[in-house]
């Protein structure tokens, strides 16, 4: 078996802030016999790989654990003796557990998707991980559907962007949070029906002022803080998804009020999945949604796009929340 180049990729030297991130090298393996080897042109910042450099997202078992990158998008290199549905040349794009932000990558075939057309590498790169955790969590889970209202919770988030798209696609309603004016006329153009500004930790009032029989599907991304203001605004027989935890981890429940209108709330992470769950989540966007990129129904939202080398500064950028919809790193 020859031996692979080393790959060019951000590691993290040590749990910390953004100085902790240098590029350096790793050796990438040859693909398996379900897998494929893509060169990977440009990879999308999420805030799970700020945790990560600090130390409070491990990768899962089988990832590089000092790579960070949860999405990508190249060519393929090469494959493996059993793929038969992608060829060395092909353009792709797709999630995994980690390690996308390095020139090499292996994954399994089953978990790609072709780049739509009309999209450019940095455009493609700002999909996988947003659209297809939004589809996952208001769709698949939530089951939203036509005439329904989702609350979607830090709207103007690469998944929040996402989500009033989808939502917008299928014909429901849209109600956006978010703590930053400014941000939520923006959401307006995308499609928000409702914006609704966070002052004080405060939305259950106006987002009942504008939904008064209460919103059918939460996609929240906060947690404890906003815990129990979403029993609050759910409908009867709403859904909740908790996918986030940026407003702690522990808060009060109203299990009253919570039975009273028989509302469920679902806890969901994307990253830790099988690969089976993964290549069936995939294949189900691409079949229901990934066609609409190319007649314009949906787009990736890309607050900015920088080399690799900048790394250090689009970390600093997220983690002071100065960012709208995506940025996304290429080599």
């Amino acid at each position: 078996m020859r031996r692979m180049p080393a790959a060019k990729a951000i590691r993290i030297r040590e749990p910390g802030g953004p100085e902790v991130l240098e590029v350096g090298e790793i050796e990438v393996s040859n693909p398996g016999p379900t897998q494929v080897l893509v060169e990977v042109s440009a990879a999308g910042l999420n805030r799970a790989d700020c945790l990560q450099r600090r130390g409070f997202y491990p990768a899962p078992p089988g990832v590089p654990a000092d790579v960070p990158g949860l999405e990508f998008a190249g060519v393929i290199e090469s494959v493996g003796d059993s793929v038969e549905a992608w060829k060395p040349g092909d353009r792709v794009m797709g999630i995994v557990g980690g390690g996308a932000m390095a020139t090499r990558l292996v994954t399994e075939a089953a978990e790609l998707m072709p780049i739509p057309e009309g999209l450019t590498f940095d455009e493609a790169a700002a999909v996988p991980e947003v659209f297809l955790t939004a589809y996952d969590a208001i769709i698949l889970q939530g089951g939203l559907q036509k005439g329904e209202t989702v609350l979607l919770h830090a709207v103007a988030s690469g998944v929040g962007t996402a989500a009033i798209q989808l939502a917008s696609v299928i014909g429901a309603e849209s109600v956006g949070t978010s703590r930053t004016a400014h941000k939520l006329p923006r959401c307006t153009e995308l499609g928000l029906t409702h914006a609704v500004l966070v002052e004080d930790g405060a939305f259950a009032g106006t987002v009942k002022s504008a939904v008064p029989d209460g919103v059918n599907v939460i996609l929240d991304t906060v947690g404890a803080a906003y815990l129990a203001q979403n029993v609050q605004v759910i409908a009867k027989r709403g859904r909740i998804i908790v996918i986030g935890l940026m407003g702690g981890v522990k808060g009060e429940l109203p299990l009253g009020l919570l039975l009273a209108k028989r509302a469920s709330i679902h806890g969901s992470v994307l990253r830790s999945r099988s690969p089976e769950e993964k290549a069936s989540l995939t294949k189900s966007f691409t079949e229901k949604m990934l066609g609409k990129f190319s007649t314009g129904d949906l787009k990736p939202i890309i607050d900015d796009a920088l080399p690799m080398t900048d790394i250090q500064s689009a970390h600093e950028r997220m983690d002071a929340n100065k960012t709208f919809g995506k940025l996304v790193l290429s080599w």
